[in-house]
């Protein structure tokens, strides 16, 4: 096959024009294409009098090769790539201990499955509950203000991405095209197949749940030997005499102790009691940067008319998103984050009393508001005391504000919330009037100033107005905050060596967002099917 990049047509061009444009750019008559296949759509909406529509499709056409070598030096003409994951192991059949792997969120799932799927059976521990029983536990604290520490948006089946927008887009690199099986299992599992080729492909909490109990029931299939609410309480890890460490298993909460030498540790970023038990045990943490801030919401309408023109609403287009970032006069960054078109502001707490929030839509984003997380970027330097001595300083951080949230709240899981006309004014809120916040459960009229850094609120009022001027009303008076944004990323990273594994601790594998190696569930699934390579390959290697 041939594959052709940057290919643009018209939004709404019509069927035979896609065909007709292939033929022009290969030189080809029209009959002489014997199939074409969209790998991927996107969209150019830089003017939005004329939004057009940007294809790389795969084409099957009469004698490739000559075709090929006729348009050698059009960069947008080449060999279709093979896209397909190409299985790197297989257990062997006297497999003496079997890997584990610590969290299911999206890392650890793609680990296990891939693991299950190379037939080395690994035992997958998840400290929350299955998916459907972590849901009704999130639905309390959303409907009933009642958190479950160890069940709920951040801990459980899924993980954090489960209650999310389920989008699927990086900017990570990916040669071997991970990113691909990524889709394809999902697809496999339910969902919807233009994932596989719309160019920011997304997929909604609720269809999520299914998926995520599709692949759990092909894992156990496969032989692995999956255990919920099963936290891990401590690393057990042999000290050889040359003062080398390597793991040799874990005790769980329970008592339970499980042998193995091989673990990935694919925690989520909020595993705060889990990141202190690794720092005690030795294991090399370092402090990380992440970001803080606030969910704003604007009607999804705005949104969609300033980037979308007479197309707002266009079926191709859908609910529109956005991305910004200003670079501020005291040194910080303002950016948009986990922008959710037509979704929900959730609580996302995993804690009592400390309050944080998050972005959530369903797949068909039908909302009435848009939300975005608008963060501010953050340094080490940033952390109370000394992170040479306590390199878990960020997590001290992200509670101090996170408890300033809570209780400017009124202590009551109500959020704190402002509008954008008052913060820019430096005053309270006492009536968000028509700005009809959709976070659960319930938002605080109140000043947010009391619950962010005095850098960060700066560097907030002076962003807005500049974002104002590339989206239309984006600091409309109206428009409303709700605080506090904390859990950008993990607040730090367990550094691994080229073979994935710590470089303190031989066996112990850190992978995923919470150990710093991602930021999202793509980049997430991605980096857990390269520590399940990793693992396999050392097994191969050490018999």
């Amino acid at each position: 096959m041939i594959r052709i990049t940057e290919l643009k047509l018209p939004l709404d061009h019509p069927e035979p024009a896609l065909k007709a444009a292939v033929a022009k750019k290969l030189r080809v008559p029209a009959d002489a294409i014997e199939q074409i296949h969209v790998f991927r759509r996107g969209y150019d909406a830089r003017k939005t009098d004329a939004i057009n529509l940007i294809y790389t499709v795969d084409v099957t056409i009469e004698n490739e090769g000559v075709t090929l070598k006729k348009l050698g030096r059009d960069r947008h003409v080449s060999p279709s790539p093979d896209t397909s994951y190409k299985i790197v192991a297989r257990a062997p059949d006297n497999l003496k201990k079997r890997p584990l792997v610590i969290g299911m969120g999206p890392c650890g799932l793609f680990a296990g499955f891939m693991l299950a799927e190379m037939g080395f059976r690994p035992i997958i521990l998840e400290r929350g509950k299955i998916v459907r029983e972590r849901t009704v536990d999130t639905f309390r604290l959303w409907r009933e203000r009642v958190l479950t520490p160890e069940s709920n948006v951040q801990f459980g089946e899924g993980g954090a991405g489960t209650f999310s927008d389920g989008k699927l887009y990086t900017q990570v690199k990916d040669p071997q095209y991970r990113s691909r099986k990524v889709l394809t299992e999902f697809v496999k599992a339910g969902a919807p197949e233009e994932i596989l080729y719309v160019s920011k492909p997304h997929i909604g909490t609720f269809r999520l749940v299914s998926m995520v109990e599709n692949m759990r029931a092909l894992m156990i299939e496969r032989g692995a030997d999956i255990r919920f609410q099963s936290k891990v309480e401590s690393i057990e890890i042999d000290t050889s005499p040359d003062g080398s460490r390597r793991a040799r298993g874990v005790t769980l909460a329970n008592g339970e102790q499980i042998e193995s030498d091989r673990i990935v540790m694919a925690l989520g970023h909020s595993a705060r009691d889990t990141f202190q038990m690794l720092f005690n045990l030795g294991v090399y943490v370092e402090p990380k940067p992440f970001s803080i801030g606030v969910r704003i919401e604007h009607p999804q309408s705005l949104i969609d008319a300033a980037r979308f023109g007479r197309f707002a609403k266009h079926p191709i287009l859908g609910a529109a998103d956005y991305k910004l970032v200003h670079h501020c006069s005291n040194g910080r960054s303002v950016y948009s984050f986990c922008m959710c078109p037509g979704g929900t502001v959730v609580a996302a707490a995993s804690e009592e009393g400390r309050l944080v929030t998050n972005g959530m839509s369903q797949y068909s984003r039908k909302e009435r508001n848009a939300n975005s997380g608008l963060v501010v970027s953050l340094t080490p330097d940033d952390f109370p005391g000394d992170v040479s001595e306590n390199p878990l300083a960020g997590i001290a951080f992200q509670r101090h504000w996170e408890e300033k949230a809570y209780a400017a709240g009124g202590s009551t899981w109500r959020a704190p919330a402002q509008l954008v006309g008052d913060f820019l004014k430096n005053i309270p809120s006492t009536d968000l009037r028509t700005a009809e916040p959709s976070y659960r459960p319930g938002v605080t009229p109140t000043d947010l100033s009391l619950c962010l850094p005095d850098w960060a609120v700066d560097a907030i009022r002076e962003a807005l107005p500049i974002f104002g001027k590339k989206i239309k009303g984006y600091d409309m008076g109206d428009a409303v905050m709700t605080g506090v944004e904390t859990r950008t990323s993990s607040p730090v990273r367990m550094t691994r060596r080229a073979d994935h594994q710590s470089r303190s601790v031989d066996g112990l594998y850190p992978a995923g967002e919470g150990a710093g190696y991602a930021g999202g569930i793509y980049s997430a699934a991605i980096d857990g099917i390269r520590t399940a390579k990793a693992v396999a390959a050392d097994i191969s290697r050490r018999g």
